[in-house]
């Protein structure tokens, strides 16, 4: 991947805008203007992505500049499969060797979803697809971008850190953040398309959603 794909001018615009948005949706929500948190969450993250590619397209170098130019997508995409079913078979070795040990594996995953078939739903659809969508023209896109002209690994690191800190996991470790974190960065280094690393992130979800639904 080149360096020097995104300025700082954009990455500024970004992040302060991202900034009001988020002091918004979270004044909503304490106010309580709204029932339903996970529709505050959905329209949040649809206005990100919509912000994020209006800025990289008028302050910035448009979208091939973060990994989204058109005629590298369906490429981009089949790549996404293929890193999706490699890091699939691996999690899936990791979680025998730990369950060999007495370690429920599963656990370390699991996520509390909503009772009702319709929150169920919405939850795939914000969390499975909307929010995966914005944070990877965020994360990978427009951070990564930025830190990348310093070298892979210093833009591994800061946006993973930077993907973690927006995912408070606690009590307990991040496990799921870092590696996905890792994974995504190292995939769109590697394809330079970031739909490779957004279909991760979207399956990725998704199965994590349906197994703690399962369990």
């Amino acid at each position: 991947m080149e360096a020097n794909k995104v300025e700082i001018k954009t990455l500024v615009i970004a992040l302060v805008i991202i900034a009001c948005l988020e002091a918004f949706t979270k004044a909503v929500s304490a106010k309580g203007l709204l029932s339903q948190p996970m529709i505050i969450l959905g329209v949040a993250r649809l206005l990100d992505i919509i912000v994020l590619t209006f800025v990289v397209s008028i302050w910035g170098d448009g979208l091939a500049s973060i990994g989204l130019a058109q005629a590298n997508m369906a490429q981009g995409f089949q790549k996404g499969l293929i890193w999706s079913a490699g890091f699939g078979i691996t999690t899936l070795v990791a979680f025998s060797i730990l369950y060999g040990l007495g370690i429920n594996a599963l656990a370390l995953i699991h996520m509390h979803l909503p009772k009702s078939s319709g929150k169920i739903i919405l939850f795939f659809f914000v969390g499975g697809i909307v929010g995966p969508i914005a944070e990877e023209i965020l994360f990978r896109g427009i951070l990564y971008g930025f830190f990348r002209r310093w070298g892979v690994l210093i833009a591994l690191i800061v946006s993973t850190l930077l993907f973690v800190l927006a995912h408070p996991v606690l009590p307990g470790i991040p496990v799921t953040q870092v590696v996905g974190g890792v994974v995504f960065a190292l995939a769109y280094e590697r394809e330079r398309s970031l739909m490779a690393p957004l279909t991760i992130h979207v399956l990725g979800n998704m199965a994590i959603f349906t197994l703690s639904l399962i369990s």
